[in-house]
């Protein structure tokens, strides 16, 4: 493929995804590459996701953003994970937290020696041995410590954040301007490409103007303005596995200190989040409109709320999937352009940050090389692949049998990669991460265990330690996260000392 140098960059749309790639790209990008961002304020933003995982803190690192200064600028408390509620069975109770779990021993994992423990009878949940589970639970946050033994749970505490995605967007939007990014404002009506290799030369405004690149970012949101409308790049729907199609969400007033971990409520056909920030709380219900109308949603959104309800309810319509080209001649589709996967696990703003970092991995420098697309596309589907078997697993891991929703999920076939890793771990205990994917061992042990998949067996080599040293291991592992817990700052506390907010100006 010959095509001109990249040296004309154009983002078409803002909004969390189309101002990360902007910011990103004017960080690492000399300023012989022009980066224009076009943007419509006509044309809203959906705006779910206001919870993150750990990878963000990253992503601002790069940018050199200051964390305390991220914090105030977007409304933002911190994430130690997230608290699932009636999802295995009605009544459940569990965290997904960030983190460690207890301490590895030999070569092999805590929750290993756990299981032991646990058919035993003798061992509490597996939640007692960590750290961010715990504090979660009693609503306490720090940061990792530096004074600590390298050691010490308190040395490494992974945590992420709520945030307001708006206030983000309009953060970096003044940072990637200062580094020289040019913002138009307008709508595009029309799209050019090139006769024959079909690549996109420009866009045309509705003013007239004509805005020429040599790569595009399509950040437009569900339509996929550039990479489908344009390109027809195609979908693939997860949606015989992920039935959840619609979503209503409605912020309300704070009622008392922020949880650090986003709260996820399993409900009659589908689920409500809970997220607090410093200014408002985040609430939303995803369900799937075969079992529940909208009208029904949006009532019990709102009969669940803390408080005061600020605005209308949102709607928002969706089909969970992606796109089978992320990258297509010379376009890359990132944020909800490139597919959608339900806020569950709050992956929304980690795919945007993972195609950016994939972009600049790969950037085509020299110009469009099918050898650079072929590995981006490859890449990106494996995540996203990766990814849709996470989320099922909360859906599948279920004992409900209340509803028609539930006894659909718990039935439903899955994908022959997830059966597999299901399979493996209720036997054995054991799970392998592929490559570089979001997830590791001890997210999938989290959900698995929580949701009622208890493997069978451990292994072998937890027999080595003898039953006196075995539970003597595990009690002094939930002593040192206990003391650890209690010495740790309720989470306001941590806010008001090192990162409150403004009171935003109404």
């Amino acid at each position: 493929m010959n095509t001109p140098r990249v040296k004309n960059i154009v983002v078409v749309g803002g909004g969390t995804a189309g101002w990360m790639a902007a910011a990103a790209l004017s960080k690492v990008l000399d300023r012989s590459y022009h980066i224009e961002l076009v943007e419509s304020e006509d044309i809203g933003t959906v705006g779910v996701g206001e919870a993150t995982v750990e990878h963000l803190k990253l992503f601002n690192q790069l940018l050199e953003i200051e964390e305390g200064e991220f914090v105030r600028a977007t409304q933002a408390t911190f994430k130690l994970g997230i608290q699932f509620n009636d999802w295995g069975a009605l009544g459940d109770s569990y965290v997904h937290g960030f983190g460690s779990i207890g301490t590895e021993l030999g070569l092999l994992p805590f929750h290993q020696y756990w299981l032991k423990a646990h058919h035993m009878g003798k061992a509490g949940p597996l939640g007692r041995y960590s750290l961010n589970t715990l504090a979660a639970e009693r609503g306490r946050f720090m940061v990792s410590a530096k004074d600590v033994p390298a050691n010490s749970p308190l040395a490494n505490i992974g945590h992420a954040y709520h945030f307001d995605a708006g206030l983000y967007a309009r953060y970096l939007r003044a940072y990637a301007e200062k580094r020289g990014v040019k913002r138009t404002e307008g709508r595009v009506v029309s799209v050019q490409q090139h006769g024959e290799s079909g690549f996109i030369e420009s866009v045309t405004l509705e003013s007239g103007r004509v805005v020429e690149g040599d790569l595009f970012i399509d950040c437009t949101g569900f339509r996929g303005l550039l990479i489908e409308q344009t390109l027809h790049a195609g979908y693939e729907d997860f949606s015989h596995w992920l039935p959840c199609d619609r979503a209503v969400a409605m912020p309300c007033e704070r009622t008392g200190p922020p949880t650090p971990y986003t709260r996820s409520n399993a409900r009659e056909a589908g689920w409500q989040w809970r997220i607090p920030l410093q200014h408002r709380v985040g609430n939303g219900h995803v369900y799937c409109s075969q079992y529940m109308s909208e009208d029904e949603a949006t009532a019990s959104l709102l009969s669940q709320l803390d408080g005061k309800a600020l605005g209308e309810p949102r709607q928002i319509r969706f089909t969970t999937g992606m796109r089978r080209k992320f990258w297509d001649k010379n376009v890359v589709a990132l944020g909800l352009a490139s597919g959608f996967m339900e806020p569950l696990e709050s992956t929304s703003i980690f795919l945007i940050q993972s195609g950016i970092v994939r972009l600049m991995q790969l950037f085509p420098r020299l110009g469009m090389s099918e050898t650079l697309i072929g590995r981006y596309n490859e890449q990106a589907i494996t995540e996203f692949e990766r990814i849709r078997d996470f989320l099922i697993l909360h859906y599948k891991a279920t004992t409900r049998d209340d509803s028609p929703f539930w006894r659909y999920c718990r039935d439903m076939p899955i994908p022959d990669s997830l059966a597999e890793n299901m399979r493996l771990f209720a036997e054995s205990g054991l799970f392998f991460r592929e490559g570089d994917e979001l997830f590791a061992h001890l997210s999938w042990v989290q959900v698995m265990i929580g949701q009622g998949i208890v493997p069978s067996g451990y292994h072998p080599f937890v027999d080595q330690l003898s039953e006196r040293d075995l539970l003597g291991f595990i009690q002094n592992v939930g002593s040192v996260v206990e003391r650890c817990v209690n010495a740790m700052p309720p989470h306001q506390d941590f806010i008001d000392r090192n990162c409150k907010a403004p009171v935003p100006q109404m």
